[in-house]
């Protein structure tokens, strides 16, 4: 069966991140991708320059009515990162609203995009939004600690804290939630991350029974961009595969990133030569290198069931 997404993220010119970072993994799984660009910028953000243009929500409204003026607004999964408008955002509810009316097992995948370390990088009134109308329709969820605290109003300082914030996000909507890193200290040393993750599967009996994991992984000392959106398309692909086994989903989907990243800081390094830190440019994440990877992932690290 054809399995189609509809993306609706960032378009940059050159360079990974947003749509760009999600939709050649996904179709390299076999996934059909239909994307819409929230933004059409030569690059990142994180570049000294950067020119393009930004999508209104009353343009993606057109874009969307000209899709289901054809009738082919069938899809499986919505994916959706970064926004920096209400309006916008409120629109692509609209639109997931209508989808999952058209096809009740529709799976919502949201990155919810408002911060990290303490602080927002999106304007405060999108926080709201988030938590009274995204979260709510959204099935599966890929929060940093800084984001999974925020919407829940609960700070995490243990594994006992990340296990209620993940409760208390199932109980606002998505049946499956990934805390993608956190501060809290890591069992195999300070070169690591700490990540979380929970599933409630519905048993054939009716019952329901709540998955939980956790896992570790290395810490690298660079910044990347991209990278959280290509996370939350490999959590949709390998969540595909495996609907009910959060472990193998989140291993293969952490492998995937360590591949690419490892794969990217050595070119970078290569690139930049000894002793020189890296240019944003040098540090694009090599996507197209990693294809083997990113098809059948070597697992690198392991879940622990908690």
């Amino acid at each position: 069966m054809e399995c189609r997404v509809l993306s609706i993220q960032s378009h940059v010119v050159r360079g990974y991140v947003g749509n760009k970072s999600a939709s050649f993994p996904l179709q390299v799984l076999g996934f059909e991708v239909d994307s819409i660009n929230s933004v059409q910028f030569s690059n990142h953000t994180g570049y000294s320059h950067w020119k393009g243009q930004v999508l209104t929500a009353d343009e993606l409204h057109v874009l969307y009515e000209g899709i289901k003026l054809n009738n082919v607004n069938h899809y499986d999964y919505v994916l959706t990162g970064y926004t920096r408008d209400t309006s916008f955002l409120e629109m692509v509810v609209d639109i997931v609203q209508e989808l999952k009316r058209a096809n009740p097992n529709l799976v919502y995948v949201c990155d919810p995009v408002l911060g990290d370390h303490g602080s927002m990088y999106v304007p405060q009134n999108l926080h709201p939004v988030y938590k009274n109308k995204v979260v709510p329709v959204a099935d599966i969820i890929t929060p940093n600690q800084f984001e999974a605290e925020l919407l829940t109003g609960k700070n995490i300082s243990t594994e006992k804290d990340a296990v209620e914030v993940m409760d208390l996000l199932h109980k606002m909507g998505p049946d499956t939630v990934v805390i993608t890193s956190s501060d809290l200290p890591p069992r195999l040393g300070d070169r690591f991350l700490v990540s979380f993750g929970s599933q409630r599967i519905l048993m054939p009996d009716g019952t329901r029974t709540t998955q939980r994991i956790r896992i570790e992984v290395p810490k690298v000392d660079a910044v990347f961009v991209g990278t959280g959106d290509l996370f939350a398309a490999m959590l949709l692909a390998w969540t595909h595969h495996y609907p009910t086994d959060l472990k193998t989903a989140c291993e293969k989907t952490f492998s995937v990133m360590h591949h690419v990243i490892q794969r990217t800081i050595s070119y970078a390094h290569e690139m930049a030569g000894p002793g020189r830190r890296p240019s944003p440019a040098q540090l694009e994440l090599r996507m197209v290198q990693s294809k083997a990877d990113i098809e059948d992932p070597a697992i690198v690290m392991e879940a622990t069931v908690l």
